[in-house]
């Protein structure tokens, strides 16, 4: 698999040498003479600082965030509270401890506290778990929904972290005659579940469903007298067969669009008629990996990055040069991002994590900026806090960054006598 990704990582990329020049200030190292020169920053505060505390054993890819998640509520008290989802289940750890756990931040992700752990009952680790992993809370944290290769959950935190209430939600499960593109799953197994929004209100929902199966399927939910998720039935079936890959809720449930990214394109529904359509701009067999609402339709895909034209409408930043790898002077266009963040207070500030890191923008995207300070390797998730500064996290592990500190604007060091 590594060899494959040397070779995918790099496709579409323009070799260039560079020399000294303005350009420099749009990223983080710089290749002059066949040297790479690191970019100057002020001592200490633009370096990654890394976050530790998160629940679990500390083995390979327990300190990995696979989803971050915020109040809903417009207006939640504390914008720097997050919950983060994080899986406990390397190989190391015995079968009988490997979890999920839920664990919340006060702090903009800088210390952690657990919420909730969730064991074997609820997860497949056998079956590709982790990476599709969804996280969604209620407002004020009251309730949470972990979706996993067995299903919905709803997640009601205890005195005991360690014993949270948890309900299965009702969803699909795999129809007879079982197809052999359900497998390793037999009939009557549920159905994998993914992407989710909750409303604003905390009494709405919708799931996304579906595994390599060509039978995406998105349902809607709403929240009983008694405080369980009670599902309403399925929405208009989504204009393609490849699995929902992100999701985003603009407006109220009946009045309002549902955006979907899939392993192929970009979609949106109108929930009041009901009716899909195909957002423009996308390349064929772009799988939208992320995507992000702020100051309009943002998305992360494979291979490049979209910015919003209109509602319905995206365009690919063909221009944009992504430093590829520390140390090398390949860029270029195409790269393989998983998650986009948009500054809710400047919009003008972006962050995507990618196959080869993590990259920051302060124009709109027209210039990137790749974060030398992480270490190489794989990054999936980010979130903008209020001050500006953004957590990012990968099978690295999980940093605090402040890349658009007046500290970090990068300049060429000057040579010593």
């Amino acid at each position: 698999m590594g060899r494959f990704r040397a070779k995918t990582q790099t496709a579409g990329v323009i070799r260039k040498r560079f020399v000294p020049s303005l350009l420099f200030l749009s990223i983080a190292a710089l290749v002059v003479n066949g040297q790479t020169v690191a970019a100057s920053t002020e001592a200490g505060s633009c370096q990654a600082r890394r976050v530790s505390g998160l629940p679990g054993s500390g083995q390979f890819g327990s300190e990995f965030i696979e989803a971050i998640a915020s109040d809903p509520a417009p207006r939640a008290r504390d914008a720097n509270v997050i919950w983060g989802l994080t899986a406990d289940l390397s190989e190391a750890v015995p079968a009988a401890e490997r979890a999920l756990y839920i664990s919340k931040s006060t702090d903009g992700g800088l210390t952690w506290r657990q919420v909730s752990r969730l064991d074997s009952r609820y997860f497949n680790a056998g079956i590709g778990e982790g990476l599709r992993n969804g996280l969604a809370v209620t407002p004020g944290g009251a309730d949470f929904v972990v979706t996993t290769q067995l299903g919905a959950f709803q997640v009601l935190p205890g005195p005991d972290s360690a014993e949270p209430v948890v309900r299965p939600i009702a969803g699909p499960r795999v129809p007879h005659p079982a197809s052999w593109l359900n497998l390793p799953k037999t009939e009557g197994d549920p159905i994998r579940a993914g992407s989710l929004q909750i409303m604003p209100n905390g009494r709405h929902m919708i799931v996304g469903f579906g595994y390599f199966d060509l039978n995406p399927q998105l349902f809607a939910y709403h929240k009983d007298k008694g405080g369980a998720w009670v599902k309403d039935g399925p929405l208009p079936h989504l204009p393609t067969e490849m699995d929902i890959l992100s999701m985003q809720l603009a407006g109220p449930l009946g009045k309002g669009w549902l955006y979907v990214g899939t392993g192929d394109q970009a979609y949106r529904l109108d929930l009041g008629t009901k009716r899909w359509t195909r957002i423009a701009g996308v390349g064929d067999d772009s799988a939208i990996h992320g995507m992000s609402l702020v100051g309009g339709l943002h998305l992360a895909a494979c291979w490049g990055v979209y910015n919003p034209v209109s509602a319905d409408e995206v365009m690919r930043l063909t221009e944009a040069s992504f430093l590829l790898h520390r140390g090398e002077d390949e860029i270029g266009p195409e790269i393989r991002a998983y998650s986009i963040d948009v500054d809710p207070a400047r919009h003008d500030r972006e962050v995507i994590t990618a196959i080869t890191g993590v990259y920051t923008s302060p124009d709109g995207g027209k210039t990137w900026r790749r974060l030398n300070a992480l270490p190489e390797g794989e990054f999936r998730t980010a979130h903008f806090n209020a001050d500006g500064s953004i957590l990012v996290s990968g099978v690295e592990g999980t940093f605090l960054v402040d890349p658009f500190s007046k500290a970090c604007l990068p300049g060429l060091k000057r040579r010593a006598e």
